[in-house]
């Protein structure tokens, strides 16, 4: 299992029949992505579908 899978960003497209990042990255955060050891996405955000409810109580 990647990082990508439990990200808020990875989004499955029907059309395509693929998952796909929909982060809004330009070239420059590709490349530092790409090219960085650690392999951290900057975008990376924890899918928590309960996060709202934890907010709530």
């Amino acid at each position: 299992m990647s990082m990508c899978d439990s990200c808020v960003n990875f989004e499955y497209d029907e059309n395509d029949e693929e998952y796909y990042c929909s982060a809004s990255m330009d070239e420059d955060d590709y490349v530092r992505f790409i090219t960085s050891p650690e392999k951290i996405c900057p975008f990376y955000r924890l899918e928590d579908e309960y996060a709202v409810v934890r907010h709530q109580m």
